[in-house]
């Protein structure tokens, strides 16, 4: 009996007064007690994140992760990049390997349910690129035929939805994906337009058929919870000063997402 009042006794002292247990740190005050942010970005969807010819990062997306850095540390190279895929972006994420992506992520309905998003900072739209001289005019043509899609993206959510027999062949990254349709192993390929603009830039061999048929608004992915709460009101400020002083615009312009 007296053993299981003390048990009721300690159970009690948990609950009411959290004995023994840790409070998980916030992101924010972790990042600034570590000195930098570490942010999981693309290193194979020119214009938002690249290799340059020397090797270095670079993009869109890079250039927003410095913005977001120096109005946490006022310094915007106070920033790690570290390349992620579309497939392991999230698992990276959630692993606690980055504190935050902007990675060409979109915001769906299901990435919702295990991250959370900061406002859009830009808004692309899913085309179909062909090889030219191809018969193929709109996304219902893609059925029974042989359709290149990224793993990991929405692409294969829209091709599904429209195109149901179509055949989906899966890649890694972007680059595999584009040698693949240009060597003839599919038909066609899906993928965000402003990534399809980038792949098929210098190449008269291919065309974006012109329609567009969904809004892919790209955003920050932080860690699901209120854990990730101040980092993400930080980021939504930080975007909603560059959007009223115009230099989201002039960032958009300068890496050619935007006429």
């Amino acid at each position: 009996m007296i053993k299981k009042l003390l048990c009721t006794i300690f159970l009690l002292c948990l609950i009411l007064t959290g004995c023994g247990l840790k409070k998980p740190q916030d992101d924010y005050d972790a990042i600034k007690e570590r000195g930098k942010l570490i942010v999981g970005v693309r290193s194979d969807t020119r214009p938002f994140g690249y290799r340059n010819i020397e090797g270095k990062l670079q993009g869109f997306d890079i250039d927003l992760a410095r913005i977001i850095s120096k109005h946490i540390f006022t310094d915007m190279n106070d920033v790690e990049f570290v390349p992620v895929t579309a497939s392991n972006r999230i698992s990276m994420l959630n692993s606690g390997k980055v504190d935050m992506l902007i990675a060409t992520m979109s915001i769906t309905d299901q990435r919702r349910l295990v991250v959370d998003f900061s406002k859009p900072y830009y808004m692309a739209g899913q085309a179909i690129l062909i090889k030219r001289g191809s018969n193929i005019a709109s996304i219902k043509q893609l059925s029974g035929k042989r359709v290149i899609i990224v793993y990991g993206s929405t692409g294969e959510m829209s091709v599904r939805m429209n195109a149901p027999e179509a055949i989906i062949r899966g890649y890694k990254n972007y680059h595999l994906a584009y040698q693949a349709l240009k060597n003839g192993e599919a038909d066609a390929m899906i993928a965000d337009d402003t990534i399809l603009y980038n792949l098929a830039l210098d190449d008269p061999a291919v065309k974006i058929l012109d329609k567009r048929f969904s809004k892919e608004p790209y955003a920050v992915a932080f860690r699901k919870g209120e854990e990730s709460a101040k980092l993400r009101e930080s980021v939504d400020f930080t975007i909603n000063l560059l959007e009223h002083s115009g230099k989201l615009r002039d960032l958009q312009m300068k890496w050619g997402i935007r006429q």
